[in-house]
């Protein structure tokens, strides 16, 4: 496994975000300084920033990618209340990188007077589509009109969730079943349960519906993130709050009374599979650590994290839902000590450890 790598990356404030393109060799970095940087892998291995421009008035809380088969396209949002579309202008671009690509703005949507707190794209096989949340427990879902001019893009869906407000939105990137996306928040108080949701979009009516609340969740959640479903029969999702959990989320086929009329509906079966609090390790969460990003690389079976205590880690499960810490790194990029026991479970290459910047980290200062 390659060693990590300290980048420079001159922003002038704390970086809130770090996003890899489809194919891992692009980056973009978004900060509270209002900028947006993107990055590209050089064949010598090193991250070479080609393109570094303002982007809003506030601080940019997320950056996203979406899908090539859409081109070079990113979305950024922001404390200002607004959420943009940007595209990289074709061939500006030299080989190899010697000049600064220039990205334009194609879209800004405003249709909120609160904070835009998280944004992303859809699974390509859904269309050009873009769900953010806001801070008022909203989310939104726009679709492009025109996938060959960015400038348009229309809204689809409004959805009021049951949330104080909306810190984090993940779409579920399985094709077998019908569009879901986890919705999480981060109200910090924690006498009510319930801060992260599931909504699923009725393929009949083409409206969104809650089918679940997760009550286990009572501290406030920070990032949300389903895994790539390979193979499995069922869809795990990774929360961190103040600890992280591992749900599984499994449709049972329920046949209705009359077949012949009904079209047979999908009734999730939920599960906490695992809360990892690496508490067995030396190098463990303390009481006031907060996990800021999870993510899973390609195949769903490996899960990186970062908190405040400034430690990116790995963790890996097994058929029997039982989890442990691999190797993690501080911020500086030494090792930390492996877990030699199981992490604790509530029921008995990740893509690049970097791309766990978080609001409070410090590798990517």
């Amino acid at each position: 496994m390659d060693a990590p790598k300290h980048i420079p990356t001159e922003h002038k404030d704390i970086i809130h975000d770090v996003s890899f393109d489809y194919y891992g060799k692009r980056m973009a970095t978004c900060s509270s300084d209002h900028t947006v940087k993107i990055w590209d892998l050089t064949e010598n291995g090193q991250w070479k920033c080609t393109a570094d421009w303002k982007t809003h008035s506030g601080s940019v809380w997320k950056v996203t990618w979406a899908h090539p088969e859409f081109g070079q396209v990113i979305a950024t949002c922001s404390f200002d209340r607004t959420a943009v579309v940007w595209e990289e202008q074709v061939g500006e671009i030299s080989f190899p990188l010697q000049s600064k690509s220039k990205w334009v703005q194609r879209a800004s949507l405003v249709d909120s007077s609160n904070s835009v707190t998280d944004i992303k794209f859809a699974p390509k096989d859904l269309g050009l589509l873009l769900a953010m949340c806001y801070k008022d427990g909203v989310f939104r879902i726009y679709e492009a009109t025109d996938v060959m001019n960015l400038s348009h893009w229309s809204v689809q869906h409004v959805v009021e969730c049951k949330l104080a407000s909306a810190s984090c939105i993940s779409w579920n990137p399985s094709r077998s079943i019908a569009p879901m996306l986890a919705v999480g928040s981060d109200d910090p108080s924690t006498n009510v349960g319930g801060k992260v949701e599931i909504h699923v979009l009725n393929t009949n009516t083409r409206k969104w519906g809650k089918i679940a609340t997760l009550m286990g969740v009572t501290d406030a959640v920070h990032d949300i993130s389903f895994a790539p479903n390979v193979g499995r029969s069922r869809h795990l999702l990774a929360i961190a709050s103040k600890e992280i959990f591992i749900v599984a989320i499994k449709p049972i086929r329920t046949p209705p009374e009359n077949t012949a009329t009904q079209a047979i509906t999908d009734k999730p079966d939920i599960q906490i599979l695992a809360t990892l609090s690496d508490q067995d390790s030396q190098d463990r969460f303390n009481s006031t650590t907060q996990v800021w990003r999870v993510e899973w690389n390609i195949t769903g079976t490996i899960l990186a994290s970062t908190g405040d205590d400034g430690r990116v880690r790995l963790w890996k499960g097994n058929y029997m839902d039982t989890w442990k810490c691999l190797p993690s790194w501080r911020g500086d990029g030494t090792t930390t000590s492996m877990l030699t026991r199981p992490a604790s479970n509530s029921m008995s290459q990740a893509q690049n450890i970097l791309d766990m910047s978080t609001q409070k980290s410090y590798p990517m200062y």
